[in-house]
């Protein structure tokens, strides 16, 4: 008979997999810590908006408060490096182990398997594949190097607008032919991954697909502690075949134990290994794309909060704002909160902010706090608040005379 878990219990065993049941560190914030955080979450999500951060800067802050930027720009580049950069639950940094995990994803886009890359990139390398050894040739003449280097082959901008140049530079990194070296601002600057990454590294053995597919679920298991077949497939993106064998791998060998959630009409899994606190004192302001709430059934599902990214949704039809933070309080998403920081005028702007049903009273008073050491870690001087949103008046309250009001 399957256990029975209560949905808070869930909330609590998904967050202490997520690294929020660890206690807060004690002076400065090193590797250690970094490390840690990554061995709960096991990737950080990469995405080119910056209205507040980069994505991947937040999940270490949101789990260890202020730490140096700096601490993961080492780790994603140079000869101690801990990240590399592929293709997993999207763009995604990834601990250099699991470089040999990733090899048969490299193997099918090399193939021009359109289940392991966009398919109209496999359609324009189809008949490009000399233009691509040529590109592939420059970077292992003149890397690292970016794509907007390559002379007469400038691209006109965003996807649509890539030139030939910029495809054969993805393709080759689908297909693990090159890999990024660094980035300078965002820009990345791609190399042979054995001029790149570690030798350690690269000599490590290469697993077979299935026993890939079934230690990327692993991964995802310990990550999620509790999960459905959605869940655990998503972290990795795997194919439906591919998870399904592999989950029902690991429940043979007892790393996955069978569950029913309450109010889940799907099967679940409990990782073996999953704590079960009593309690999650949790007080952080989220990415969108968190692996909190990245996979948005699972966030409505889990702590009833439903979230969509309206970054490209025109204003006057928003709901929320144009960059919206979801605040965890405890075990629960209490709020949301649209942000912008506006680095020229050394201004954290609070939009808007809006209380999520059955947030506590006491939440605009938490929410203010983080917002206050969110200003401080992004180095901003100010903060200003439009009291817009259903907790926007109560925030503004809460400010106190060193925040203005705005709007």
């Amino acid at each position: 008979m399957k256990e029975k878990i209560s949905l808070p219990l869930a909330r609590r065993i998904a967050l202490a997999a997520q690294g929020f049941a660890d206690p807060a560190p004690a002076g400065t914030i090193d590797r250690r810590h970094l490390q840690r955080v990554l061995s709960r979450v096991g990737l950080f999500q990469i995405d080119s908006v910056s209205a507040v951060v980069r994505a991947h800067y937040m999940p270490l802050y949101s789990r260890l408060g202020s730490y140096p930027m700096t601490l993961l720009d080492g780790a994603m580049a140079g000869r101690k490096r801990l990240l590399f950069e592929y293709w997993a639950h999207e763009a995604s940094l990834l601990p250099l182990e699991l470089w040999p995990l990733m090899q048969w994803r490299m193997r099918r886009a090399r193939a021009n398997d359109a289940s392991e890359i966009y398919k109209g990139l496999a359609v324009w390398a189809e008949d490009k594949k000399a233009f691509i050894e040529e590109i592939l040739q420059e970077v292992r003449r003149r890397g690292p190097i970016a794509a907007s280097d390559i002379e007469g082959h400038k691209g006109k901008g965003g996807w649509w607008g890539w030139s030939d140049a910029k495809h054969a530079f993805e393709w080759l990194f689908w297909a693990g032919l090159i890999t990024t070296h660094s980035r300078r601002g965002f820009e990345r600057f791609y190399d042979l991954p054995e001029r790149a990454l570690p030798a350690s590294v690269l000599d490590l053995p290469e697993p077979s697909a299935a026993d890939a597919h079934r230690e990327l679920l692993r991964i995802s298991a310990r990550a999620h502690g509790v999960a459905t077949y959605a869940d655990l497939r998503d972290y990795f993106r795997l194919s439906p075949d591919d998870t399904k064998k592999g989950i029902e791998e690991l429940v043979e060998e007892g790393a996955l134990l069978p569950v029913a959630v309450e109010g889940w009409n799907r099967p679940a899994w409990l990782y073996k290994d999953a704590r079960m606190p009593r309690r999650i004192e949790a007080r952080a302001l989220l990415a969108p794309f968190d692996p909190v709430v990245f996979e948005r059934t699972r966030a409505e599902t889990l702590y009833g909060f439903r979230y969509r990214i309206e970054i490209y949704t025109p204003a006057e039809k928003r709901q929320f704002g144009y960059y919206v933070l979801p605040f965890l309080l405890g075990d629960t998403i209490v709020a949301r909160v649209d942000l912008k920081a506006d680095r020229p005028t050394g201004v954290l702007r609070v939009h808007a902010a809006f209380a999520e049903s059955g947030a506590p009273p006491e939440t605009a008073v938490h929410l203010m706090e983080e917002l206050k050491h969110l200003r401080g870690w992004l180095g901003l001087e100010r903060m200003e608040i439009t009291p817009a949103g259903d907790l926007g008046p109560a925030l503004l309250a809460a400010a106190g005379p060193d925040v203005a009001a705005s709007g």
